[in-house]
């Protein structure tokens, strides 16, 4: 079913992104399970984050900046945060869970990106929801989840973060990222993951 069909808007979606990465840290900092179980953790959230981020800077934050008095200053902080974060998923993406700067990334992604849903969650997300018509927000909703279908599951700093450019790049990006994950066996959703453990 279609987010239309199901009325979902877009915040709907976002923020059950947000439920799932806050589930999967939870996990994360249990230390629990085999270091490779850590491994496949940590690229799942950085694929989820990734593909999450770059379907907020191509259709959420455009729509921010049309709709709030301030929307060009909220859009242009969220897309910092975005880029901190993606810095240090580029850093953790290499390292092995026995490093201990796995533990140090970890904990300073964990911080960043629970303060970036803290901040969308109670002021971006709420103001939105005033600004827009249920219908743009529902609209939103499936551009978001087309979005996340072809993004890119692994992080590029220096990729474009602002339309046009990230909306024409993002999809070929993606495609080369698929096709590293499906070769090398990298799981990139929960589903992914939990099949490859069972």
């Amino acid at each position: 079913m279609t987010d239309t069909q199901t009325g979902r808007d877009v915040v709907d979606v976002l923020m059950a992104d947000h439920r799932e990465v806050e589930a999967i840290f939870v996990e994360l900092e249990s230390r629990q399970g085999t270091p490779e179980h850590r491994r496949q953790l940590a690229d799942v959230v950085i694929a989820e984050l990734v593909r999450h981020s770059v379907a907020e800077e191509a259709y959420v934050y455009p729509a921010a900046r049309t709709s709030l008095p301030d929307g060009d200053q909220i859009a242009e902080h969220e897309i910092s945060e975005h880029a901190d974060a993606e810095r240090t998923m580029k850093e953790l993406e290499s390292l092995d869970p026995s490093d201990a700067r796995f533990d140090e990334l970890l904990a300073h992604l964990t911080r960043t990106i629970r303060h970036h849903v803290r901040e969308e969650e109670s002021d971006l997300f709420p103001r939105l929801r005033a600004a827009c018509a249920q219908e743009e927000l529902v609209e939103l909703a499936g551009k978001v989840n087309a979005a996340k279908k072809t993004a890119p599951t692994r992080p590029h700093p220096a990729a474009p973060d602002h339309p046009p450019a990230n909306k024409l790049l993002a999809p070929g990006t993606g495609l080369v990222d698929r096709m590293r994950d499906a070769l090398s066996g990298r799981p990139t959703t929960v589903a992914e993951l939990h099949e490859k453990n069972h």
